[in-house]
């Protein structure tokens, strides 16, 4: 999943107004931010393989300890345990864990069977929607409307740069959307994988800081 879980950081922001938008982005993408770093140094693995989802040529080999149920609790634990020595704010520390334990569960919708439930056991789940694009656009799209809408409708921009700044965001999410659905299958090469994922996340941190930095909660 891809849009989804910006879209659901983008909502719990309504909730959650004392959580800048960088930290909830991060948050929900914390195993993926972490993942490439792992492909890289060869303790998990993935495979370009076109054709093996619809939506998706990514065949995830092994990556138990970024995906798996288990470690998505120990990270979403050990990142809510982070944020309180930052904040002492016990709420905003577990929503920040919540959002970083939530990346499975929308995966969960998404992937076929290949996400692992512990790194000690070979069982794998997933629903699939990945086989159908229809129903992918659809889910992912009905969450992140939703959440841009909650985020919109209760922020307001402090200048044009908190204005068009968020119509940037949004655009920028859509185009990357649209080319990973139906622009061509990536270079099957680690190295390349590690650097357009990291300039991805770069890119995307840096627009929700300087978004959510221009805009105000709704009191």
């Amino acid at each position: 999943m891809f849009l989804g879980h910006y879209g659901l950081a983008f909502g719990v922001k309504k909730a959650a107004p004392q959580i800048s938008l960088l930290t909830l982005f991060a948050a929900v993408e914390f195993v993926d931010i972490l993942w490439p770093f792992m492909l890289l140094f060869d303790i998990e693995q993935v495979k370009v393989t076109p054709g093996i989802t619809v939506v998706t040529p990514f065949d995830f080999v092994h990556y138990p300890y970024t995906h798996s149920l288990l470690m998505g609790i120990v990270w979403g634990l050990l990142a809510g345990i982070a944020y309180w020595f930052l904040k002492k704010d016990v709420k905003s520390s577990v929503i920040v864990g919540l959002a970083v334990l939530s990346h499975w569960f929308l995966d969960f919708v998404v992937h076929i069977a290949d996400l692992p439930l512990t790194p000690f056991s070979e069982l794998k789940v997933g629903l699939g929607l990945w086989n159908s694009l229809e129903g992918t656009l659809l889910v992912e799209g009905i969450i992140f409307i939703a959440g841009a809408y909650l985020y919109y409708a209760n922020t307001k921009a402090l200048n044009n740069k908190g204005k068009w700044g968020f119509w940037l965001l949004i655009a920028f999410f859509l185009l990357i959307d649209i080319f990973n659905m139906f622009g061509p299958p990536p270079e099957n090469s680690i190295p390349a994988l590690f650097v357009s994922f990291a300039v991805l996340q770069i890119i995307v941190l840096s627009l929700a800081h300087w978004v959510d930095k221009n805009r105000a909660p709704l009191r």
